[in-house]
């Protein structure tokens, strides 16, 4: 058995590289904060995140159950009923997007100031000239 040591997200070949992709892809983050609220059903879980195709809510949903963060729940129905919940893992790291979602949306202010601040044109700053 090939047993990691220590996680080094700055190595390439660090197996954590991936989990990190997953996580803090634009549906990782976005499914890890939604799924906070409780157990959601994919169609819930779908009208909840604007935007994500069906086919990009199923393979973020995947990623995060095979790095331990969510719990796929299938009952034996019909028709099928599937249900989504974050683990004990998933929720430790769904408290710190939580955080980093919230820290976002309450600073849009300044940093659409930022944003407008830059010249389209050229990358600069608005009112400094280069020498």
């Amino acid at each position: 058995m090939n047993e990691l040591v220590r996680a080094d997200l700055f190595s390439e070949y660090c197996p954590s590289r991936e989990v990190l992709k997953h996580v803090t892809s634009r549906w990782g983050v976005l499914l890890l904060v939604a799924l906070m609220d409780g157990t959601h059903r994919f169609g819930e879980l779908r009208r909840k995140v604007g935007g994500i195709s069906e086919k990009m809510l199923a393979q973020t949903l995947y990623w995060l159950e095979q790095d331990g963060f969510v719990q796929r729940i299938a009952h034996p129905v019909v028709p099928p009923h599937v249900e989504y919940r974050l683990t004990p893992l998933g929720e430790q790291i769904g408290h710190k997007l939580g955080d980093l979602a919230a820290w976002i949306e309450g600073n849009m202010d300044g940093i659409l100031a930022a944003q407008k601040a830059k010249s389209p044109l050229d990358g600069k700053s608005k009112g400094l000239q280069a020498e």
